[in-house]
């Protein structure tokens, strides 16, 4: 965005501001540098939610270098009340929170069910003698048996999925 104070010589369209409000788009406009005639539904959506004159007074009672981050603001919360016009900015800001407490309790089951399975797997270790760092068996699930008659390493049953609480997956 270009945050110069007014607008080029020559320019011939008015700004996206002056436009909508049928003005003439004056030299040093103050809509001109963040509201450019090519992207009208910006100060539109800017102008309904806040009103032309408010804009205008608080981009005039705002020093140059922060007027481009205050039309980025305005813009957010005009675009997310012309979306949710009851809850706008705190309506997309809930969902997100709600998102990362789903997301949240997602990970502490799947941290959960990797700890009862890394316990299950030193248990079925430590029941045939052997490490779980031991050089032929690092550690990973395998589906491999130590000998033709043992049963598999990891072989879950689904009784102790079941206890748990079932896999975060289902």
């Amino acid at each position: 965005m270009k945050e110069g104070g007014g607008r080029k010589q020559g320019a011939a369209s008015p700004c996206a501001a002056c436009k909508l409000l049928r003005r003439r788009c004056a030299q040093d406009c103050v809509f001109a540098p963040y509201f450019p005639a090519d992207e009208p539904q910006k100060f539109a959506n800017v102008h309904k939610v806040f009103g032309a004159s408010n804009v205008n007074k608080m981009l005039q009672d705002l020093p140059m270098h922060q007027r481009g981050d205050a039309v980025s603001s305005m813009v957010y919360e005009a675009n997310a009340r012309v979306r949710d016009p009851v809850y706008g900015c705190v309506g997309a800001i809930s969902s997100l929170q709600q998102q990362i407490d789903v997301l949240q309790t997602q990970l502490a089951r799947a941290q959960a069910e990797v700890a009862h399975l890394r316990v299950r797997q030193n248990r079925c270790f430590s029941n045939h003698g052997l490490r779980p760092t031991s050089p032929t068996h690092s550690g990973f699930p395998s589906s491999k048996t130590l000998d033709s008659h043992a049963k598999p390493i990891f072989d879950i049953d689904m009784v102790d999925q079941a206890s748990y609480g079932g896999s975060m997956w289902s």
